[in-house]
């Protein structure tokens, strides 16, 4: 597995993963334009034969001298490419990318219903700071906000 800049021809590789993962409150590809447009941080993870397993984007909010806020925008690994470190490997990148632009903390939501998310992030010093009731729509799920703290 290698780690490659999201591109814009990887939108369509993305598109299925998004409508497996995250159904009816999947992203759409002018979502992602419009991420890709803006300059955010965004990084596949492709196999051997350049097959995408997975993507995750970060946005950076710069804070001045007390360093600025982070937030992970989306994490998604393909359901067959699960529990293989994907993840973990995606969110790593995203971190170093915080700590090269100076955040000084990282934030993200996460579904409340999504515990394997929810552990992934607390073992890389994600803790639990609040809730958005029903953030995710159409299903109405509350949404878990975390932030971790840059050393």
């Amino acid at each position: 597995m290698r780690l490659d800049r999201f591109r814009w021809w990887h939108i369509d590789e993305v598109l299925p993963i998004e409508a497996d993962l995250f159904g009816a409150e999947q992203w759409s590809a002018a979502m992602f334009w419009n991420e890709l447009a803006s300059g955010h941080h965004y990084r596949v993870a492709l196999d051997a034969d350049g097959g995408l397993l997975g993507y995750a984007g970060l946005t950076v909010e710069p804070g001045g001298e007390v360093g600025g806020e982070a937030w992970v925008q989306n994490i998604a690994v393909r359901r067959d490419a699960q529990r293989r470190g994907v993840g973990r490997a995606l969110l790593t990148d995203l971190l170093a990318e915080a700590a090269r632009r100076g955040a000084g903390s990282v934030l993200l939501e996460v579904a409340a219903d999504n515990a394997p998310a929810q552990r992934l992030y607390a073992a890389y010093g994600f803790e639990p700071i609040g809730v958005r009731r029903g953030y995710y729509q159409p299903s109405n799920t509350d949404a878990l906000v975390m932030r971790r703290d840059q050393d």
